[in-house]
């Protein structure tokens, strides 16, 4: 689903954005830290199962998690990420030890700026793929 610039890309980002809702449709967005083996996003932290994400992903699986940057902003030059996905939890070994992880199956991707400017004549540029 990936391509080899986005996969490298993706290996540039410390931090990203995750976005959860609650069975009564609240959104919620924080910030994570994360790991991608290449198929899977996985998610962690010290007390995951206390946050609201985990409690959303326990009862609403559909996810979205956001990567993104600015390579210049002289002239403007954004790029990133934007996963559509369906998350659950799993037990893990991790880069920070093992434990219960938020893992998430891609369904649907977008991105800017990493293959290609991310404005083209004024216009936004997006590749959308889906497995």
């Amino acid at each position: 689903m990936f391509s080899e610039k986005e996969r490298d890309y993706l290996k540039t980002q410390k931090l990203a954005r995750i976005a959860t809702a609650s069975t009564d449709g609240q959104p919620d967005v924080a910030p994570v830290g994360f790991e991608f083996d290449g198929e899977f996003f996985y998610v962690g932290g010290l007390t995951l199962a206390k946050t609201i994400k985990y409690k959303n992903v326990l009862k609403n699986p559909k996810v979205s998690i956001v990567f993104d940057d600015l390579e210049n902003a002289n002239p403007w030059r954004p790029r990133g990420l934007k996963v559509h996905g369906t998350a659950e939890i799993v037990n893990r070994q991790g880069q920070l030890g093992s434990g219960e992880f938020i893992r998430i199956k891609p369904t649907k991707k977008w991105s800017w700026g990493i293959e290609e400017p991310a404005i083209i004549d004024g216009k936004p540029v997006f590749k959308i793929s889906e497995p």
